[in-house]
């Protein structure tokens, strides 16, 4: 199965976006990993933005860049969300409220805990009507969102946004499941190649297959410790001028294997 990427989002600690993040990426730029950038939301209507958490305002924000880098309507688009938890601050917040005498539970918590809370937010602003669908597959979830989006790409022959997305844990759920950092990022994939086409993705499940390269340093802290950080060798062959393979973890007898050629 192939698809095009057209568009990148990427925001994470030293990872300002998809222009800033490439040469870091492919290590020539240091990665300073202290820095986490701002996460604005401000694709989001007021209201929206007031009510949504930080979760859902970093998977709207790299889902914003990837469409307009591809320099196509937000309306237009079928949307893939991606992550394992979703809104973990919700989800700790409500489980602190149950855990109370008093067990009533805010409805604007409620409404943001479910797991396509985020797909909600961003079919209200980009005012889509296209098919979204939400998924989680722990720390697989990078490559059954790929598969699905370039599926329905594929299948449907219609531009899919996939987005990746994880935020940390608080106390006590941090101990059950750590996460060094927030990191999100999104593809803009298209069944046909375009002007904007970055790079020809080729993929396949693959078993016995190679694992990419590690990175140096606290780029590799990241994409270890953060399970939607586990597409930064994507990104970084998205980032190179040159053709690559990589392999991203899907289920234990097989991986998943996509061939990333440069489109320019």
């Amino acid at each position: 199965m192939w698809v095009y990427v057209n568009g990148v989002g990427v925001l994470g600690p030293g990872l300002p976006g998809w222009a800033d993040s490439r040469a870091v990426l492919l290590s020539k730029v240091p990665h300073d990993s202290a820095t986490m950038p701002d996460i604005s939301g401000a694709f989001l209507p007021a209201t929206e933005r007031r009510r949504a958490g930080k979760n859902t305002r970093l998977a709207i924000e790299v889902a914003r860049e990837a469409v307009a880098q591809a320099g196509i309507s937000p309306h237009d688009v079928a949307t893939v969300f991606a992550s394992s938890s979703a809104d973990t601050e919700v989800i700790h917040a409500i489980c602190e409220t149950l855990a109370s005498e008093d067990r009533m539970v805010s409805p604007t918590r409620f409404h943001n805990s479910v797991h396509n809370a985020a797909a909600g937010y961003w079919s209200i602003a980009a005012g889509s009507r296209q098919p979204s669908t939400s998924l989680a597959y722990y720390d697989k979830s990078v490559a059954a969102g790929l598969l699905e989006a370039a599926t329905q790409a594929a299948i449907e022959q219609i531009p899919v946004l996939l987005v990746v997305y994880e935020t940390p844990y608080p106390e006590p759920l941090a101990s059950v499941q750590p996460t060094c950092a927030s990191f999100g990022a999104a593809l803009l994939l298209s069944p046909t190649q375009t002007e904007a086409s970055i790079a020809h993705l080729s993929i396949e499940l693959a078993p016995h297959a190679t694992p990419s390269p590690a990175f140096a340093g606290s780029l590799e802290t990241l994409r270890q410790g953060n399970f939607a950080a586990r597409i930064l060798p994507l990104l970084r062959a998205l980032a190179s001028t040159e053709p690559a393979l990589v392999m991203l973890e899907h289920v234990a007898a097989q991986g998943m294997q996509v061939e990333c050629t440069p489109c320019r």
